[in-house]
């Protein structure tokens, strides 16, 4: 009867994928968000410490459940790991602690600490091993490129934002190295992608949205590391509103597509540049970014809540979780 048991825990958990950790991030996202919001129109935190605390019980519930599955559905792991795009949400899941730790870090500054710690290691670990295994490996093909593999390596620049705050500014600048250097190369893979090779598949093309991401969170990490915009910060708040022009563009794309987790790429980054607008709004007094980050957060607000609704609803329907 246990194995009987363990085999049916087993089945369902095998379809619970790794992309389910973009949805913590992208709350996480909406924290800072609120947060920046709040501050910038001088308002009390209760919105953001609201967010903080559902984010924080999202990821909890997702991490029980991608531990059960690597204990009751091992393979099932093991297959995602040797994904060529799945392997690239593995560090959403450490990304999603640094994100919680730098929320922290205003009124909990110890356990922002802990929780910094634990991520920075384990996005060190991930980001080294994802890397590692496209080094070595040489059955990827150009199709399997998506905005996605940002993710792993240029997640290292999020270090620096809590770690800057929490006085740790040598590993902060270690990790902001390698993350700004991986980005440039594999800016330079997925434009080439993009441009020369066959559209992303139908489920991929929100992760488009994940080309705003780098430079904005960059430019939040540059400003914690310097304490000044300078001309480096200019370059790389302008590059997250080039970008986010540029997927504006491809909007009509958009319509046709399904739903999917993959929707969820599109949290965080709008998440990134509202905090971005808002964090430059304060340090230079920019009244005119003042009012980007405003129509930022009304935009990340929307979508933030239809996606909630939409993936709450694809789980009543059991549109998610199935075998591919």
């Amino acid at each position: 009867m246990v194995t009987q048991t363990l085999s049916l825990e087993g089945s369902r958990l095998a379809n619970f994928p790794i992309m389910f950790f973009a949805i913590p991030m992208g709350l996480f996202g909406t924290t800072l968000a609120l947060h920046a919001a709040e501050k910038a129109y001088g308002l009390a935190g209760t919105y953001s410490e609201t967010a903080l605390y559902i984010s924080g019980a999202v990821l909890l519930t997702i991490a029980a459940l991608y531990l059960l599955k690597a204990l009751f559905a091992g393979a099932s792991v093991a297959h995602e790991w040797h994904h060529p795009i799945r392997i690239a949400f593995f560090p959403a899941a450490s990304i999603s602690l640094l994100l919680m730790a730098t929320a922290l870090t205003t009124d909990h500054p110890q356990t922002a600490l802990w929780v910094w710690g634990i991520g920075t290691a384990l996005q060190g670990t991930l980001a080294l091993a994802v890397i590692g295994s496209w080094i070595g490996h040489r059955s990827f093909q150009t199709g399997h490129l998506t905005p996605a593999w940002f993710i792993p390596a240029v997640g290292n620049v999020i270090v620096p934002i809590a770690g800057a705050r929490l006085g740790y500014f040598e590993i902060s600048w270690l990790f902001f190295s390698g993350g700004l250097m991986f980005w440039v190369i594999l800016l330079t893979l997925v434009a080439q992608r993009l441009m020369f090779h066959d559209p992303l598949p139908g489920k991929m093309v929100p992760t488009l949205m994940i080309l705003v991401a780098p430079p904005a969170v960059a430019f939040v990490a540059w400003l914690n590391l310097t304490g000044e915009v300078g001309p480096f910060g200019h370059i790389l708040l302008s590059l997250g509103y080039v970008f986010a022009a540029i997927v504006i563009t491809q909007i009509t794309k958009f319509r046709s597509i399904p739903f999917a987790l993959s929707w969820w790429a599109l949290s965080f980054p709008i998440a990134a540049l509202t905090v971005a607008s808002f964090a430059y709004a304060s340090d230079a007094g920019s009244a005119a970014h003042k009012t980007i980050g405003t129509v930022l957060l009304v935009v990340l607000m929307t979508a933030i809540t239809g996606l909630v609704a939409r993936t709450s609803l694809a789980i009543l329907r059991k549109e998610i979780c199935i075998a591919e």
